[in-house]
């Protein structure tokens, strides 16, 4: 029986592209374990796709995932079959252009194959909890990496 994890994320970034960071909350069985990281020089899609990477790479063993994101870059790539599309394409959009992230997507994709996740998108600064929570890990990177 698989373990049954929520996990909320979330990416900011200062300038687009500039320093960035990324925020997630893992919750099981009540317990809560927070993650955070960041880079010098990223885009905002980047950290969004890097938080939901790291979380899920954070479960020892293949589990059942509700992950909570206000990004609909992420969302919907996954849950509209987006960048399954693009991977089968060779990392080209269906008008022909470069999909964007290429290494990420296919890391989440590898991800996906090993855990069950649904994908639950929510509006950014609306006062989510554990959005806001997460919002506030990415921010915090983003300070720290904006100081060089």
């Amino acid at each position: 029986m698989r373990k049954k994890v929520n996990i909320y994320t979330d990416g900011s970034c200062s300038g687009n592209p500039g320093p960035g960071g990324w925020g997630a909350v893992l919750v099981y069985n009540g317990v809560e374990k927070e993650m955070s990281g960041g880079s010098p020089q990223t885009t905002n899609n980047r950290m969004e796709l890097t938080a939901v990477i790291e979380a899920l790479k954070a479960l020892k063993m293949p589990c059942d995932v509700v992950l909570t994101t206000d990004s609909k870059y992420v969302s919907d790539s996954v849950t509209k079959g987006w960048a399954k599309s693009w991977r089968a394409k060779g990392w080209k959009k269906s008008g022909g252009e470069k999909a964007l992230n290429p290494e990420l997507w296919s890391e989440l994709l590898d991800l996906l194959d090993v855990h069950n996740v649904v994908f639950v998108w929510v509006k950014g600064h609306a006062g989510h909890p554990y959005n806001e929570r997460c919002d506030t890990l990415a921010v915090a990177q983003t300070q720290y990496y904006s100081k060089g």
